[in-house]
């Protein structure tokens, strides 16, 4: 048999096996529409060239078949005997309640279901204790491993200073090497000692209040302006009075410096100072 595609009219043959896979719905493979087959199903195939088939009419009532082909045979049941019983009416038993369980015998319920009473407020005063004295143990950490630049600073200064003067104590002089302006310096052979320097400078403090010594950092170049010796100073190393030393230098006063250095020879033709 054959039927036609109602979308792109493309005839297919079918057979019975087909049709009966989906109760006659079946896929195009052009144009892959799902149609009925049985709309447009016909015996023989329409000559050329084929349009479109004309569809079955759909019948209100299902048509009538009257040629059998072939019936099977009805299969003989065998006869079972019934014999009657005369009807009795159940006797109902009394409802008797049963005895309440026992506290021992009695079944726990499960752990989700329990009751809870009220949880007892924790005492954490202890661990807040422990926390403030470790936020402060912290606090003074930071603030020793900072505190050479807290002692320089001009607002931190200006609440310590009162505050030291009252109490008799004394905090080490401020640093601020960008006050500090070289006013002069010198190089020449010293005059006592062969194969050694005397490096003398002027140092003027030009900031409001009196400053440490500074540590000085002396370096010799050659001509290609590179480094063939350096050394640091510390205060104790060019000024050699105690006194002077936890004095400072005051508020703009010179100081002059003078530094003792062995001779790199001949290629040394310039110094620098720099202060820290």
């Amino acid at each position: 048999m054959y039927t036609q595609c109602p979308q792109c009219l493309t005839i297919y043959r079918v057979d019975g096996a087909t049709l009966g896979a989906a109760c006659g719905s079946v896929r195009c493979g052009g144009c892959e529409t799902i149609f009925d087959a049985f709309a447009t199903l016909v015996e023989q195939l329409p000559s050329e060239p084929a349009e479109r088939l004309p569809v079955h009419a759909v019948q209100a009532e299902a048509p009538h078949l009257s040629m059998p082909v072939t019936r099977p045979e009805p299969a003989q049941t065998p006869i079972v005997e019934t014999v009657e019983t005369p009807f009795v009416e159940p006797v109902q038993a009394p409802f008797v309640e049963p005895p309440a369980p026992s506290r021992a015998t009695r079944t726990p319920p499960p752990t989700f279901a329990r009751r809870r009473g009220p949880r007892k407020p924790r005492n954490n005063g202890a661990w807040l204790a422990a926390c403030c004295v470790l936020m402060l143990t912290l606090g003074t950490q930071i603030a020793w491993s900072q505190r050479a630049e807290w002692l320089d600073d001009a607002r931190v200064r200006n609440v310590l200073d009162p505050l030291c003067a009252r109490l008799s104590c004394r905090l080490p002089l401020r640093r601020d090497g960008s006050a500090l302006e070289l006013l002069s310096r010198d190089i020449q052979p010293h005059p006592s000692v062969p194969g050694a320097l005397i490096i003398s400078a002027t140092l003027r403090n030009d900031a409001s209040f009196a400053q440490a010594y500074p540590t000085v950092e002396v370096s010799l170049s050659n001509l290609d302006d590179k480094t063939i010796a350096m050394r640091r100073f510390q205060p104790r190393d060019y000024v050699a009075d105690a006194r002077a030393i936890r004095q400072g230098i005051a508020a703009g006063a010179s100081a002059s410096l003078v530094f003792e250095v062995a001779d790199p020879g001949k290629n040394a033709v310039a110094f620098e100072f720099k202060f820290e």
